[in-house]
């Protein structure tokens, strides 16, 4: 990795903190209770705008967030955040949660905010400085808890510690220079994102085109008779779900689960998987064989999520992608267990990450007053069907198209 190599100051002494250890000649040495004070103003109706604090992008409205936890039925009491504050998140202090806010909101009392004791301290070098993995360790020494999560850095202890104090020139242009610096690279960031966002876009565009057209583009059409389907290739088939299954669609496990054992079935929750396709590695918890052993997952079972912020959420199951030996799924979950005569697993799983499927599940919702997908819904799933030679030659078509993209999506 390059770095940029930033000159040396002429002159270095003692900072007679072992941690510190050398800095330039002319800089101070203090306690933080000399540079910070904090800010414990509240709000009395609770009506400003509640923020919070991202480690990548500071302190922002928590309006922005994708994924926004629940909040307080009342945000009265809650702690006024300023422009030019420093917030630092209690728990997660030693996780590098502090940021200096652009913003005037509230924030929960979770938070500490602090502002420059004086006019000789800049609050945007404090908010840099801070963040360094040597005050993440200092802090770590100092935080009041006994568990993960648990965990507070309190003000008294914040001040205790000891901080490297440039003039303030200094400190304003170090704080430019880091301003400059990272917008550069937020840029840089941007840009990459928003490739890799035309990429999956363009994952879309194939898998939709594949699924509703095939590989031949001269081939002759039909009405599918499903109006949210369209046209498709003129021999091949609608069939509803159930007709493409082995068997009925069947529930999970209406269980709470017990501790992660390697040597029982690993339970698979709604919460477990993405839209990548993966199992989530961490929280995991298992089913006691009397639990699970009506539930077992067999290779190429696919499972839909019924209810719940992900419903429609589909993953299948892969014995080459596992680790454990043995899956059972939970009671959220629908299983679907494709005849391969008919439709193959990995095609139907293809079908459901197609926007087609996104279409139907947006027509369910727009009947309904709660988002909820049941097996008798999902039954009556219409699934295009080409012939099986066909299914695997688009599967092969996709693979590499699919390998490609994410390679550059990984560049």
């Amino acid at each position: 990795m390059m770095t940029t190599k930033l000159p040396t100051y002429d002159k270095y002494k003692p900072s007679g903190v072992e941690w510190l250890g050398e800095i330039p000649d002319h800089w101070e040495v203090k306690r933080l209770k000399y540079v910070l004070k904090e800010v414990n103003e509240r709000s009395e109706k609770g009506e400003e705008e509640l923020l919070s604090l991202s480690k990548y992008q500071g302190v922002i409205p928590k309006s922005t967030l994708e994924e926004r936890a629940g909040q307080a039925s009342s945000l009265v009491g809650y702690k006024k955040v300023y422009p030019e504050t420093l917030v630092i998140n209690k728990m997660q202090a030693v996780n590098g949660l502090i940021g200096v806010s652009k913003i005037y909101g509230i924030t929960s009392p979770d938070y500490s905010v602090y502002k420059s004791d004086n006019s000789l301290y800049s609050i945007h070098y404090f908010g840099y400085l801070l963040s360094q993995p040597e005050y993440l360790a200092e802090y770590k020494k100092v935080v009041t808890g006994v568990m993960e999560g648990f965990i507070r850095l309190y003000t008294n202890d914040l001040f205790n510690i000891f901080s490297h104090i440039p003039p303030l020139p200094q400190q304003t242009a170090i704080a430019q220079f880091l301003d400059r610096k990272t917008a550069l690279i937020d840029q840089a960031i941007e840009i990459k994102q928003k490739q890799i966002e035309l990429l999956k876009e363009r994952r879309q565009i194939l898998i939709h085109q594949a699924v509703t057209s095939g590989l031949n583009p001269e081939v002759k059409m039909k009405d599918s008779g499903v109006e949210w389907i369209g046209e498709v290739p003129e021999h091949w088939e609608i069939k509803k779900l159930k007709y493409g299954l082995i068997g009925k669609l069947k529930y999970g496990a209406n269980e709470s689960g017990v501790e992660y054992d390697y040597y029982l079935p690993r339970y698979v929750r709604i919460t477990d998987f993405g839209q990548d396709g993966k199992l989530n590695e961490d929280n995991k918890l298992s089913l006691t064989w009397e639990q699970g052993r009506y539930y077992l997952l067999k290779d190429g079972d696919i499972l839909f999520a019924r209810s719940g912020a992900t419903v429609g959420k589909t993953y299948q199951f892969k014995k080459n992608m596992s680790i454990e030996a043995n899956y059972a799924y939970a009671g959220y979950l629908i299983k679907a267990e494709a005849n391969e005569k008919i439709i193959l697993s990995d095609f139907l799983y293809l079908f459901t990450n197609s926007d087609l499927f996104n279409r139907w599940k947006e027509g369910i919702f727009n009947k309904a007053t709660i988002e909820n997908i049941g097996a008798d819904k999902y039954s009556q799933l219409p699934v295009i069907i080409p012939p099986i030679a066909e299914q695997k030659s688009i599967l092969e078509k996709l693979t590499t198209d699919n390998s490609k993209i994410d390679t550059a999506i990984t560049l």
